[in-house]
Formats: C-alpha cells, sequence, structure tokens
C-alpha cells in the first residue's frame, strides 16, 4: 500500500514539476525560432538563435538595458541590506514601547500599495529635479531611493534575530568593541544565511521592477531591460523570436544568482543563524 501511495505521490511532483519548468522551457525554445514558429506554437528547438541574438542588437540597445538594470539592482541591494539590516537589528536588541509603536506603524505601511505612492513620490521628485538634477526625474538614483529597503525586509531581519544568540554581543561588549563592532564584526558574519536570502529577494525585485522605472525614467540611455521588452512587444508586428531571446538574456542574471545562492537562501528563509 505504501509503495502505491509513494509512485501517485512521485507522479504528482513529476506533473507539478513539469507544468513548473514547462514556461522556462518554451521560452528557451521559442528563442531559437522564428517569430511565425512562436506563434505556431512550435516545440522544438530551431537553428534561429543567433540570428535573434543578432537583431536584438539591431532594434534595442541591449547591453545599456542590462547595465542600468545592474547599476540599480546591485546599489539597491547593497543599501537594502546595510539599512534594512540596521534597522531589525535596532527594533529586536534595543526594545522599548516606543520602538515597538513605530514597527507597528512600518508594518501598517506594508498594506499600502506602491500605485498609490506613485503619484506623490513623482511629485516629490519633480519638486527637486531642479536644485538636485542627480537625483531628480530621469535617474537611476529616483528609481533605487523609494526601493531601497522595504518594511518586508526590517520586518525579515527581526524576526531572524530573534533567534540570534544574544550571549554572543555581551562578550563582544565586554572585549571592548564598540555597538558598531558588534553589529559588523560579530552580528553580520553570523547572520550570513538571512542576508543571502534577503539579497536574492531585493535583488530580484529590483531587476524585475517595471511600474515605477516606466513612470520615472524618460531617456533611452536610462531605459531598464523590463522596459526595453515591454517596448519590443508594443512595436506594430512585434517579432517574437527576439522578444524570447531578450527574455531569456534579461532572466540570466538573476537564475544565476538564485541557483549559486540556493543553498544560503533557503536556511535564510527558514531563520537558521549559523
Amino acid at each position: 500500500m505504501s509503495n502505491v501511495k509513494n509512485t501517485f505521490s512521485y507522479l504528482f511532483l513529476i506533473l507539478v514539476s513539469l507544468v513548473s519548468v514547462f514556461p522556462f522551457l518554451w521560452m528557451i525554445i521559442s528563442s531559437t525560432n522564428k517569430s511565425v514558429d512562436v506563434t505556431k506554437g512550435t516545440l522544438l528547438p530551431g537553428s534561429y538563435f543567433f540570428q535573434n541574438v543578432s537583431h536584438l542588437l539591431k532594434q534595442a540597445d541591449i547591453v545599456t538595458a542590462l547595465m542600468n538594470s545592474a547599476k540599480i539592482s546591485i546599489t539597491t541591494t547593497v543599501l537594502a541590506m546595510l539599512i534594512a539590516s540596521l534597522a531589525g537589528y535596532g527594533f529586536e536588541i534595543y526594545k522599548s514601547k516606543a520602538k515597538d509603536i513605530v514597527f507597528n506603524i512600518l508594518l501598517l505601511s506594508m498594506m499600502i500599495p506602491f500605485a498609490a505612492l506613485m503619484v506623490p513620490l513623482y511629485r516629490m521628485f519633480a519638486s527637486i529635479s531642479q536644485s538636485l538634477p542627480n537625483i531628480g526625474i530621469d535617474t537611476l538614483t529616483a528609481v533605487i531611493l523609494p526601493t531601497v529597503t522595504t518594511a518586508f525586509l526590517i520586518f525579515f531581519f527581526r524576526q531572524n534575530t530573534k533567534m540570534f544568540p544574544k550571549d554572543i554581543l555581551e562578550a563582544g561588549r565586554i572585549d571592548g568593541l564598540t555597538e558598531l563592532g558588534v553589529f559588523f564584526r560579530i552580528y553580520v558574519p553570523t547572520m550570513k544565511t538571512t542576508y543571502a536570502a534577503a539579497a536574492i529577494i531585493t535583488f530580484m525585485a529590483s531587476w524585475n521592477s517595471y511600474l515605477w522605472p516606466l513612470v520615472v525614467l524618460q531617456s533611452p540611455e536610462n531605459i531598464t531591460v523590463p522596459l526595453l521588452i515591454s517596448n519590443l512587444g508594443s512595436s506594430y508586428a512585434p517579432d517574437f523570436g527576439v522578444i524570447m531571446t531578450a527574455i531569456v538574456i534579461a532572466t540570466l542574471p538573476a537564475a544565476l544568482i538564485f541557483f549559486i545562492m540556493q543553498k544560503h537562501f533557503v536556511a535564510g528563509m527558514l531563520g537558521s543563524v549559523k
């Protein structure tokens, strides 16, 4: 009886895996075919991949888009890790009623959709464009600053800090470390799995961000990968082979980072401290 249950379990898992993997497989196959073959739903690999890459380079500046997305994603991830971890560490280690009230207000902010914040954010950046042109509208900084950290990341770091051994902090203080020294020399190395999980979440969210860059970026030289793919699909006669090739190229950085840090990601999401 147990063998029958195991057989059905494996069959179910195989079916779910195929359903999950199929979109990625179809994306890769489509990048090797002509546009007409993609519209026909061809499921066999073709020999048109390099032609699609050539057409993509002629139709759009994919290199500039990749560089802009990389600058935004890397800068956002680094700053978010620093700010969110400091905030989460402070909320958990230095407890008080006032801090709990502030933290609850931060959690309430998660209920506000980003679409509701776009208009005031745009007006704010537009108002400082004259005095601070490097931060105003149509700059990469304007994309980075509103998303540099979130209430979720602060909550994530605080929850993981609950399992951090507090005796280590006291030992560091006794040895003469300052509070910043305790944070950077003890807390950060110990919580590396949490940082890995948070970094993957932040990087992928920033890399795939579409709505706010669409609103705030206006120049072709500041275009990001999601905006470039959207532009390719909005033409009168879109070349679906080229679009799929662009999507494959855009997916590779995030996929590589995830697979490289997969073990740390799982451990960080489970809240383990090593």
